[in-house]
């Protein structure tokens, strides 16, 4: 089983790589924002609770995702049987540690975290354009601003959580996608 995190700030290009990913290894995709939008859209109770939260750029509780991920793993355990890529999951040492609990009760961990490392003012312009492209209320400056904010405070100590760990692989995020890919590529072939 290969358990990717795909990590990096908003805007990094975690949602299309995740996706060269899954063509490329047949795994199983959960991308937490994917999730809480569709409940958003869908009107669940889950969704009016995330949308506040989204709303002002703040994390999900953790409590609340981990219930949802497990619920949504539990769901598709067949089609998550090659791995899973973890997309905008965990947020916080605290999630991250819950995420290790939960995949060790169902006999699995994670193979290995890709780090996409882009400089902030790409970050900015790439959120900007995707929010004019895609329509995204929450890709606007304020949110953008505050979004990052949280990512630099509570999401970035991940990276030395799992450097400590021995399974952070920094990848250049800039350039090319097909590039950013093939480096991606050889970073993942290594465990095979």
């Amino acid at each position: 089983m290969l358990n990717i995190v795909i990590f990096g700030a908003p805007g990094s290009g975690k949602g299309t790589q995740s996706d060269n990913l899954i063509k490329t290894y047949g795994l199983f995709h959960i991308s937490t924002g994917d999730v809480l939008r569709d409940n958003i859209k869908r009107g669940t109770e889950l969704g009016a609770t995330a949308k506040a939260y989204m709303d002002k750029g703040q994390l999900i509780p953790d409590d609340l995702m981990i219930s949802i991920l497990a619920d949504v793993l539990d769901a598709n355990r067949e089609a998550a049987a090659p791995g899973v890529i973890f997309d905008g999951f965990p947020r916080t040492i605290a999630q991250a540690e819950a995420l290790d609990t939960m995949l060790a009760e169902r006999g699995t961990a994670i193979s290995t975290v890709v780090g996409l490392e882009v400089p902030e003012e790409e970050l900015i312009e790439r959120i900007l354009l995707r929010g004019k492209l895609t329509g995204r209320s929450d890709d606007n400056m304020e949110t953008v601003k505050s979004r990052l904010d949280v990512y630099h405070n509570q999401t970035a100590p991940l990276q030395e959580y799992y450097k400590a760990k021995g399974l952070y692989q920094a990848i250049n995020g800039l350039g090319k996608i097909e590039e950013i890919f093939a480096d991606i590529q050889k970073a993942v072939d290594k465990l095979r």
